[in-house]
C-alpha cells in the first residue's frame, strides 16, 4: 500500500511544483523516497514467484527519477506528481516486455506489454505475428484476460491506417499487425492503493498480462 504520507507528499508537490517548495521540504521527500521503494518492493515480493523473469529485479530498476523532462515541453514543472513502477521482463534490454503500476489522483492505472517498439524491434513482433497469429488471438480472447483488460489497446496514434509493408490486407491478423504498440491497459480506483492487500490484490491483475509479455519476448529473442 501507498501511505498516507506519501499521498500528501504529492498532492502539496502538485500546489507547489517548483525547486523552492522542494529545497524546502527534502526531509519530506526523503521520506516519500523511501515509502516509494518499500512499496515497490512489496510489489515485487508478489510478483517474483508468479512470474520468474522478473527474479533479477531489484527496486532500483523499478523506479523513475522524480525530475520531469522539460526540455520539449511546454509544461515547465520541474517534477512529476505520479508514482510510477516499472516491471521489465528483461532488464539489458532497451525496451523490454513488462508491468506497469502508476498512481496518479484521478487517473490511476495499471498497463502491460511493450510500448512504441523501435523498427527493428517492432519488425520481430510482426513476423512473429504473422505466423503465430493463433497464439496471441489466444491470448487476447482469453475470458480472464478480457475481463480484467478488455483487449489489447488501440490507441489511434498507435495503430496504422492500412497493412504495414510485406503484408496482404487480407492476412488473418492484419488488425494486429497495423499496430505499433503492443500494450493493455485498464484504469484503477485510487482507493485500492491505500488497501493493505494491494500488492496482492494488483499481483493478480498484474500476472494475466504474462502470456502477452512472454509471446512479445519470444519475438524479440528470434534471430532473423
Amino acid at each position: 500500500m501507498i501511505s498516507k504520507e506519501a499521498i500528501q507528499f504529492i498532492d502539496d508537490l502538485k500546489a507547489n511544483n517548483n525547486t523552492e517548495w522542494m529545497h524546502a521540504n527534502k526531509k519530506r521527500y526523503e521520506n516519500y523516497k523511501k515509502e516509494y521503494h518499500k512499496f515497490i518492493a512489496s510489489v515485487l515480493d508478489e510478483m517474483k514467484p508468479l512470474d520468474p523473469s522478473l527474479e533479477l529485479l531489484e527496486v532500483k530498476n523499478c523506479t523513475f527519477r522524480i525530475n520531469r523532462d522539460i526540455r520539449f515541453s511546454k509544461d515547465k514543472s520541474p517534477y512529476k506528481t505520479n508514482m510510477g513502477v516499472w516491471l521489465t521482463t528483461n532488464k539489458n534490454r532497451k525496451n523490454s516486455p513488462g508491468y506497469y503500476i502508476h498512481f496518479e489522483k484521478g487517473s490511476s492505472f495499471i498497463a502491460g506489454g511493450v510500448w512504441c517498439p523501435e523498427a527493428e524491434e517492432l519488425k520481430k513482433i510482426r513476423k512473429e505475428i504473422a505466423f503465430f497469429y493463433d497464439d496471441l488471438e489466444r491470448i487476447a480472447t482469453d475470458p480472464a484476460f478480457q475481463k480484467e483488460f478488455g483487449e489489447i489497446d488501440r490507441e489511434e496514434n498507435n495503430v496504422l491506417k492500412k497493412a504495414p509493408k510485406g503484408y496482404e490486407p487480407d492476412h488473418p491478423a492484419i488488425e494486429f499487425l497495423k499496430l505499433k504498440s503492443f500494450t493493455c491497459s485498464r484504469k484503477i480506483d485510487d482507493k485500492l492503493f491505500s488497501d493493505k492487500d494491494f500488492s496482492k490484490k494488483i499481483a493478480q491483475k498484474l500476472i494475466l498480462i504474462k502470456p502477452l509479455n512472454e509471446f512479445l519476448n519470444r519475438a524479440l529473442e528470434t534471430e532473423d
